[in-house]
């Protein structure tokens, strides 16, 4: 049986496919156009075939037959994670890292390699782990640096095949096990009370022997002045036992003269006017007359004696070298306190005392 179609849907028809025309055609230049970021760079393939790389910008390709990949051309940060290994000294450690990279061949990196990212973070993570095992505990974190550095190497070879270039390599952390860490804290905390009791030592050695010097030089400038005392002693009791002697001897001169006189006297009480006197009489009573008035004058053309003492005298008495040994002893004294002081500041900068 057939049914009356109306004008009105007959008319809409034609419509309904100029509407599937048009969307078609705007589906169409949309899929032929490409818009590429500056930063950017996109591989496409028609039909399954490699036809090269997109640049920056609005580029058209074939629609529906044609597939673009992109790929950032900039430096990218990919996380390694946590990687359990051993060292070579059997300690179980816990490493991780961060890996710079850039695409340097956005086509090598498209035909020569799936995902490039996924490639390098477990090419990284089994580089890690071997590197970890082939060093000591104490060089896994102490000399992060040659980590990165052997790492990085590592990389190069077979990135470079990927078109991928590692830029940089950092190992974040380096964690040794809950047992390792608490022998290690009990290591360094008896390192530490050895160093504090060296130290200890040291600075009761050095008190010592500046104790020493001080006591030294104590003791020779004690001994310098005994030894000053004893020679001004000595020297004053030289001068005392010669101006006693001189004493004696002018007291039994003036005896004498006393005598003298009274003899003179005598003989001038008798007749005679001639009188013969001895010259040693003579001398005593001008030497006498000179201690009376303490005067050096010459009398008469005659010089009197003076109250200094002569020149054996001096020389016995050792009165022209006291100045001298005086001096000597004060520059014995000195040279000693300089070289204490010396010795001292050697002990204190921690050189051998000589």
């Amino acid at each position: 049986m057939l049914y009356p179609v109306p004008l009105q849907n007959l008319v809409s028809v034609p419509g309904i496919v100029g509407l599937l025309v048009l969307g078609l055609a705007v589906v169409t230049v949309w899929s032929s156009i490409r818009i590429v970021d500056a930063y950017d760079k996109e591989a496409y393939t028609v039909f399954g075939k490699y036809r090269g790389l997109l640049e920056p910008g609005i580029t058209f390709v074939p629609p529906f037959i044609s597939e673009t990949t992109r790929f950032d051309m900039r430096t990218q940060t990919m996380d390694v994670p946590g990687q359990e290994a051993i060292t070579r000294d059997n300690s179980p450690v816990t490493a991780d890292a961060v890996v710079y990279l850039r695409v340097m061949d956005a086509k090598k990196a498209f035909l020569e390699v799936d995902d490039y990212k996924t490639a390098v973070s477990n090419l990284a993570q089994t580089t890690l782990r071997a590197v970890i095992g082939d060093m000591e505990l104490d060089d896994t974190l102490n000399k992060r640096q040659a980590i990165n550095a052997r790492i990085r190497r590592e990389l190069d070879e077979p990135t470079d095949e990927w078109g991928i270039r590692v830029e940089s390599v950092e190992v974040r952390e380096v964690k040794p096990s809950d047992e390792v860490q608490q022998a290690m804290e009990q290591q360094t905390g008896a390192e530490r009370r050895r160093r504090a009791t060296i130290l200890e030592a040291q600075g009761e050695r050095r008190s010592a022997i500046e104790q020493a010097q001080g006591d030294k030089q104590s003791n020779i400038i004690r001994a310098q002045g005994e030894k000053q005392s004893q020679i001004l002693e000595a020297q004053g009791d030289a001068i005392s036992t010669v101006l006693r002697a001189k004493s004696a001897e002018s007291m039994g001169e003036r005896a004498i003269i006393d005598k003298g006189m009274e003899t003179l006297g005598e003989i001038g009480q008798g007749e005679s006017t001639t009188f013969i006197l001895p010259q040693e009489l003579t001398s005593l009573v001008g030497r006498y007359g000179k201690h009376l008035t303490g005067s050096d004058v010459k009398e008469n053309g005659h010089v009197l004696e003076g109250l200094e003492f002569d020149d054996e005298t001096r020389e016995m008495l050792g009165l022209d070298d006291i100045k001298e040994i005086l001096g000597e002893i004060d520059a014995a004294a000195e040279l000693d306190v300089s070289e204490l002081e010396q010795q001292a500041k050697a002990v204190k900068d921690g050189e051998p005392s000589p």
